[in-house]
């Protein structure tokens, strides 16, 4: 029952996947190799399971004997992933990343600073790249500017990143976050999501992006799909927005974010092929596994953890992307706008990192891969086994419940 709703949880509008269980592991990888088989949701099986026998153990005293089947709960699965872990090996194919942390304060300096200044910045960094530097990944909304799609490829800022690559990396890609909006011709053909301005004029989205840029005239755009509630969207919206006629028109615009079906991944010059992930979509172990089936060979998070301050939060946002290298066998490369930039290898280890407050850029060799695990085909199949069983069980007990009520049942 527990798990199936943690299914439900991570699947819902309403979604906090701090809470599942198997997410405890992310600070002691080493335990959890297996996840590259059940995912996350395979911890939150092993919790439960462990504490159930112990529990078990304690209400039926029985000696060292009540005590064999939690030990061996624990035991087994921990040494299993502990041989995993001492025997996996990357594969040797690998390429030159370069992650940069602008440090460019949410609160204070992100919408004081002039746009220009913090272009100049982020290009400042990114020169700290070597020549041969194959991705070059900057954060979450790093340039802080909105993109009309079909044009994308005119507006000045991104001329500008695009004349960088050429000059100094005409065989990188950069990746890097921004604001996108797509225009529909009426309000019939717009999305659920979409905004309009006073009049009804214009209606549009905006996408909290990623952009792939190299020294070519395509560029690639993600949009995140996973959305922060409150900050970028309100649960259950398409319900919601027929009741907006109870609101009251003080001259602002309406809608949220919005969203995209598919996880877009992009291909380097030299043909490698990387997926980037935008933030919270580093948190949702099922989801993250379709950049990876869509042809990853490495994986990206950009995210602006500024928003956080000093506190935990940050730490455990990087280190979820610990699990999602677990369990697709991906490494991954983190660029926050502040703490917690870095590496992460096949295995969950953490490379170099720029921590809080820090501005800097860092590069590493990071091992690519094309295999698929277990985890990465089939997504979470313990979630919905556990469904399934809670749902039969609910009703073989209504059908018991309902047999005494008929004396059928001594």
């Amino acid at each position: 029952g527990w798990i199936a709703y943690e299914t439900l949880f991570i699947n819902g509008e309403i979604s906090f996947p701090w809470l599942v269980l198997g997410n405890a592991f992310a600070q002691d990888v080493r335990l959890v190799q297996w996840y590259e088989w059940t995912g996350a949701l395979g911890g939150s099986l092993w919790v439960l399971v462990t504490n159930l026998l112990v529990f078990e153990a304690i209400r039926r005293p029985r000696g060292w004997r009540g005590w064999a089947a939690p030990a061996l709960a624990f035991v087994v699965p921990a040494a299993v992933s502990l041989t995993m872990y001492a025997t996996y090996r990357e594969p040797e194919r690998t390429v030159r990343v370069t992650v940069v942390q602008p440090n460019i304060d949410p609160y204070y300096e992100k919408f004081v600073l002039k746009q220009a200044e913090q272009r100049g910045i982020l290009l400042s960094l990114m020169a700290q790249a070597p020549e041969d530097v194959d991705f070059i990944v900057a954060p979450e909304t790093a340039i802080d500017e909105d993109f009309w799609e079909k044009s994308i490829g005119r507006a000045p800022a991104i001329v500008q990143f695009r004349d960088f690559v050429r000059e100094r990396y005409p065989s990188a890609l950069v990746v890097t976050g921004a604001n996108t909006l797509r225009r529909y011709p009426s309000e019939r053909e717009a999305s659920p999501t979409a905004r309009c301005n006073r009049d009804s004029t214009l209606w549009y989205d905006i996408f909290n992006s990623a952009l792939g840029i190299d020294s070519s005239e395509r560029i690639g755009i993600h949009h995140k799909a996973k959305l922060v509630i409150g900050a970028e969207m309100t649960p259950y919206y398409s319900a919601l927005k027929k009741l907006k006629f109870l609101t009251v028109d003080l001259g602002g615009i309406s809608g949220q974010l919005g969203m995209d079906s598919i996880r877009r991944v992009f291909a380097s010059p030299r043909g490698v092929w990387a997926g980037p992930a935008i933030c919270y979509e580093a948190i949702y172990g099922e989801y993250f596994t379709e950049f990876v089936r869509r042809g990853a060979e490495l994986m990206f998070v950009i995210s602006n953890d500024g928003w956080w301050d000093d506190t935990p939060g940050y730490r455990y946002l990087f280190a979820y992307s610990r699990l999602r290298a677990i369990e697709n066998r991906r490494s991954i490369a983190r660029s926050a706008n502040t703490g917690r930039s870095g590496f992460i290898d096949q295995r969950g280890d953490v490379g170099e990192t720029l921590g809080w407050d820090e501005r800097g850029a860092l590069t590493a060799e990071l091992s690519l891969n094309d295999r698929l695990t277990f985890y990465t085909r089939y997504g979470d199949v313990i979630g919905r086994l556990a469904g399934y069983v809670f749902v039969l069980s609910l009703l073989y007990f209504m059908a018991y419940r309902v047999r005494r009520r008929s004396h059928l049942v001594e």
